[in-house]
């Protein structure tokens, strides 16, 4: 993984630690670098400091289908209905590994598939006003045939429900709703745009 180096255009005055769990919250007093020139006021900022994760949505190019896991989130509980969210496979970047690492072991532990092959998607931010966390997202070959159940870590507290939908279903469940978190919803638009690169190298 590449070090994390500070920005020659941002000085952090002051550095604070205001909680450690298994996440951290610091207070950053910084200034940086505006477009006008030179340096900006002091400004402090609280950064939610995470984990990178892996998120890797497995789909069957055969059957043109893909798997969804279910399972609560507490962050929705209290905005929306029903807080048993369809995401991606899923993991955090927390030893020494690499991103491809984490998909294939989350994509065992949390659905009970192999994958093949993975391609990546894209890098991106979810939150950089507020979180750090950076997101390796994939597409992940896999047979879809007798993938189903329930699965997960249970000393981790995990209760995982796997699906496998046709992709015009998982599609039409971002179009609806359904599906409303960032990855699951980059991921399916994403293979909607390149089903058929991806089916013709992957069949």
């Amino acid at each position: 993984m590449a070090e994390r180096m500070e920005h020659p255009d941002v000085e952090i005055i002051q550095r604070e630690s205001c909680f450690q769990g298994f996440y951290r919250l610091d207070r950053l007093h910084l200034r940086h670098r505006q477009f006008a020139g030179g340096m900006g006021p002091v400004l402090s900022r609280e950064l939610f400091v995470r984990h990178d994760a892996v998120c890797v949505l497995p789909y069957d190019p055969q059957r043109d289908c893909v798997v969804l896991i279910e399972q609560f989130r507490v962050g929705a509980m209290q905005k929306c209905s029903n807080p048993w969210l369809l995401e991606l496979v899923a993991g955090l970047i927390d030893k020494a590994e690499e991103p491809e690492e984490v998909a294939h072991r989350e994509a065992a532990e949390e659905a009970g598939l192999t994958l093949s092959s993975l391609w990546p998607i894209t890098t991106y931010f979810p939150s950089p006003g507020g979180s750090d966390e950076r997101v390796f997202l994939y597409l992940g070959r896999c047979d879809s045939g007798g993938a189903g159940g329930i699965h997960g870590l249970p000393e981790e507290g995990e209760d995982i429900k796997v699906h496998v939908w046709p992709l015009e279903d998982a599609l039409q469940a971002v179009k609806d709703g359904r599906i409303s978190n960032a990855a699951s919803i980059i991921a399916l638009q994403w293979l909607a745009l390149n089903r058929a690169e991806v089916r013709g190298l992957w069949s």
